[in-house]
């Protein structure tokens, strides 16, 4: 879709202004005493709390007011249709059990995305104060170390590489196998950042992130983001997945092919 300057600027604008609002939402609860979450799941604790819910009512409100033409995806309420060809893709809080257990790695994901996906994304911190944009020619990083570009590591060998993911289980016990492919081949591992890992792909701190059973409104943030940066995020088959899935971000196409090889080595 082509978009033109001032509507990518108000789609900008708009996304800046659902974070302002996000961010204030989840820090009235965050760390705060008697916080309780209820669990959307039955056979696992997948947690949901009066921060993620409010965080999203904020946002759709905005967008009813300054882009009610658009359509809507968001985790904790029904998809909205729109008319524009433009949908926002909302979540209010990735990471909703680093969240409850006080880490700042939790994060708001805002997107927009068009019939072929994102065009735009940000990731934001709100505890930190770090908000990550990509995409309508930006990509940089706002924080409390001021602004700055965000672009992806140079290729390394995977050797010599940081790969993360947000479990060690991963998935299924054969997605798990497949992740167990590549984990010990790389320099350095680590878990349970959630979305903050996409935000340091873009940032230039880590080059792989390698995760399972996501939704689209996991994804489609850090996809503009780190495309934005220099990056590429697909499938474990190399295809686009706008639609989450298994995915595999990578800094720069020499560690993804690497990682991708190693996935599908079975």
């Amino acid at each position: 879709m082509n978009l033109s300057l001032d509507v990518a600027a108000d789609l900008r604008a708009t996304a800046h202004e659902l974070a302002d609002a996000a961010r204030a939402a989840t820090l009235l609860h965050f760390r705060r005493a008697g916080l309780s979450a209820e669990t959307k799941e039955t056979e696992r604790f997948d947690p949901v709390t009066v921060a993620d819910r409010l965080s999203e009512q904020r946002m759709r409100a905005i967008l009813a007011r300054r882009r009610p033409q658009d359509g809507i995806l968001g985790e904790e309420f029904g998809p909205v249709e729109g008319t524009s060809g433009l949908t926002w893709v909302l979540d209010p809080i990735d990471g909703t059990r680093g969240y409850l257990s006080g880490t700042p790695t939790w994060g708001v994901l805002i997107s927009v995305a068009d019939a072929t996906g994102p065009i735009y994304g940000l990731i934001d911190q709100p505890y930190i104060g770090e908000r990550f944009e990509g995409g309508f020619g930006q990509a940089a990083v706002n924080g409390p170390m001021g602004r700055a570009a965000l672009k992806t590591r140079a290729p390394r060998p995977l050797s010599e590489a940081i790969l993360f993911s947000t479990f060690p289980e991963v998935g299924t016990p054969e997605e798990g196998a497949a992740f167990r492919r590549v984990a010990p081949k790389a320099k350095l591992v680590r878990y349970g950042t959630d979305c903050y890992a996409y935000a340091l792909i873009a940032a230039g701190q880590i080059d792989l992130v390698i995760e399972a059973g996501l939704q689209a409104y996991d994804v489609q943030a850090p996809i503009a983001v780190i495309e934005a940066a220099g990056g590429i995020v697909t499938d474990w088959q190399g295809r686009p997945c706008p639609q989450g899935g298994r995915v595999l971000a990578a800094a720069n196409r020499d560690i993804h092919a690497e990682a991708l090889a190693l996935l599908n080595a079975g």
